[in-house]
């Protein structure tokens, strides 16, 4: 059992811990604790070097960010409408998908669209920038419910195969940026505990180009 304070990395609960131990194992790391079927949210390693702390995916920058945990495993979107303070030193490869503009199809859109989205920061950056005055309306839960009972005209999104947008007869209008997921450090533990973070996140970063090849 190793004497000095175990390495903390925050890890959302859900579709993305699937993705991640794979790319845990070929690193070499131990992925029992993630793989663990308890309700304990705090799982050290065998050997004491780790423990994984599991939280909600949009609490996992807070964490980090504050000095909770030293690294994290977070989706880009997340970071950019949160807009964390972390250094972000490597994209994992995994949970691949779109931030977009959708609509419903066959419909003009007007001058003056209103937007509802989870997004609302990303959402209003994105507009902002083609010179478009949009209201956006945040929301939480089924945003592609928003353009069919009429509280929006459009809706920024994450979309994955866009199945449930054509099941809702609505359609890709545009990309806002590409999402992926990204290892997030602390910054105060990036550089004070450099010896033991930078090998973990090079082991990282070998297994993300293996995984690529």
């Amino acid at each position: 059992m190793t004497t000095t304070k175990p390495l903390t990395i925050a890890v959302p609960k859900g579709r993305i811990l699937k993705d991640l131990i794979p790319l845990v194992q070929r690193a070499g790391l131990d992925s029992t604790p993630l793989q663990e079927n308890d309700r304990r949210l705090v799982r050290p390693t065998a050997d004491g070097a780790f423990r994984y702390v599991f939280l909600k995916p949009d609490d996992v920058p807070t964490y980090v960010e504050y000095g909770a945990a030293d690294l994290g495993v977070s989706g880009r979107d997340t970071l950019l409408e949160r807009r964390h303070d972390l250094y972000t030193p490597l994209d994992l490869g995994i949970g691949r998908c779109r931030l977009v503009v959708a609509g419903p199809e066959d419909t003009p859109i007007p001058d003056l669209p209103r937007v509802a989205t989870k997004y609302p920061r990303i959402a209003g950056d994105h507009f902002a920038s083609k010179g478009v005055v949009a209201e956006i309306i945040p929301v939480h839960g089924s945003v592609e419910l928003a353009p069919l009972v009429g509280l929006s005209h459009l809706i920024v999104d994450i979309v994955e195969t866009g199945a449930t947008l054509r099941e809702n007869r609505l359609e890709v209008l545009e990309t806002v940026t590409e999402v992926s997921t990204l290892l997030i450090a602390n910054r105060a533990s990036y550089k004070l505990r450099s010896d033991t973070v930078r090998p973990l996140v090079e082991r990282l970063r070998a297994a993300t180009a293996a995984a690529r090849r």
